[in-house]
């Protein structure tokens, strides 16, 4: 049996993202979703609160051991604040625990550093595809061996920052495998196409990318020439957006409980109708399961459990419902001012839609 009570150091963490989800992330989420970016100063600002540095081991310039527990619980005090910004303060995470989970010892010593010790800068990975039946495990993004090459032929979509990034980590299916390849920008081959525009998560830009056989090292293959098991990757894509979907969730609960507190209908208040209070009862009670199975599932995933893979699956699945249900009542709760653009409501509807599709945007 293990403790829900997270330790002191923890704790710390919890207080310190809180507070910069409450200061700067909140009070500029509404003019980031509506000018369509996130200002550079505040993803800096998150950035230096250290989250991925204080799960990457010294060796590799952070102050940490990595740790799934750690990044769910960052992740969901952050994504309280506002879903595009964290996703914009954790891009380089994309690109980083991957290399962490899977890569080479020559791999980590060669990437990590840089992007870990240094300023934010845009590094980023590519794994979404734009298909009906888009699968991470069955991807049609295609690597085949051409000697000491490998050649990348397919297309990609959501890709944060790829207009910027300087390196970007794409999947693509090795021999029916997925596997990640650590790939530079400018190479022949990559065109990066117009930024996309999204039901929500607007401040963050995001592109598609085609890779028309781009050419690189086989040593570029995440964990060397001969590859790397996708599962624990996967599984953090997974717990991920778990987190931020829970983070999103509570910030329209608290937002409908404090309305229909305060907010008079026919001469009552609206959270004195049974109908409201059971709805809000009814959103309270997912958003504590969910979390439960994810912080199990996170735990799992770092001590090794078997069936760390499943639970992180499942809580995915669970998390992705439970978003679109709290943020859907949490709008009508409002009634016809969860319409209005002014209230966030709306906005975290719209971000409870995209935790479906999310898988591969952000990683912990």
């Amino acid at each position: 049996m293990y403790s829900f009570e997270p330790s002191e150091e923890q704790k710390m963490l919890i207080d310190t993202v809180s507070r910069f989800a409450h200061s700067n992330l909140r009070p500029a989420s509404h003019d980031a979703d509506e000018e369509g970016q996130m200002p550079l100063s505040l993803i800096k600002k998150g950035w230096e609160l250290g989250v991925l540095q204080a799960s990457t081991p010294e060796a590799y310039g952070g102050f940490g051991e990595h740790s799934s527990v750690n990044g769910i619980l960052a992740a969901e005090e952050m994504a309280w604040g506002d879903l595009a910004g964290t996703l914009a303060v954790m891009a380089p995470g994309l690109f980083v625990v991957p290399i962490l989970l899977a890569g080479s010892e020559e791999q980590k010593n060669e990437y990590l550093p840089p992007v870990v010790e240094g300023d934010w800068s845009p590094y980023t990975a590519a794994i979404i595809e734009q298909q009906y039946d888009y699968d991470p495990n069955e991807l049609r993004t295609n690597a085949t061996l051409d000697g000491d090459y490998l050649i990348i032929t397919g297309e990609k979509s959501y890709v944060p920052f790829a207009n910027e990034a300087k390196t970007m980590l794409v999947f693509a299916s090795l021999q029916k495998q997925t596997q990640g390849f650590i790939v530079p920008n400018g190479l022949s081959g990559i065109n990066i196409g117009e930024r996309q525009k999204l039901l929500g998560i607007n401040a963050l830009p995001v592109f598609p990318v085609k890779f028309d056989e781009v050419r690189i090292p086989l040593a570029n293959r995440l964990g060397g020439i001969n590859g790397h098991d996708f599962s624990p990757i996967l599984a953090s894509y997974w717990l991920a957006t778990s987190a931020m979907a829970l983070g999103v969730s509570k910030a329209a609960l608290e937002y409908a409980i404090d309305y229909a507190k305060d907010r008079d209908v026919f001469g009552m208040k609206v959270a004195q109708k049974q109908s409201i209070a059971f709805m809000l009862a009814e959103m309270a009670t997912e958003i504590e399961a969910i979390r439960t199975l994810t912080w199990e599932a996170a735990w799992m995933l770092d001590t090794g459990k078997e069936d760390a893979y499943k639970e992180a699956y499942m809580a995915h699945t669970g998390a992705a419902d439970m978003a679109m249900m709290v943020t859907d009542r949490a709008l009508q709760i409002l009634g016809g001012h969860g319409y209005i653009r002014e209230h966030p409501v709306e906005k975290w509807m719209r971000e409870g839609r995209s935790f479906s599709l999310l898988v591969g945007m952000t990683i912990i």
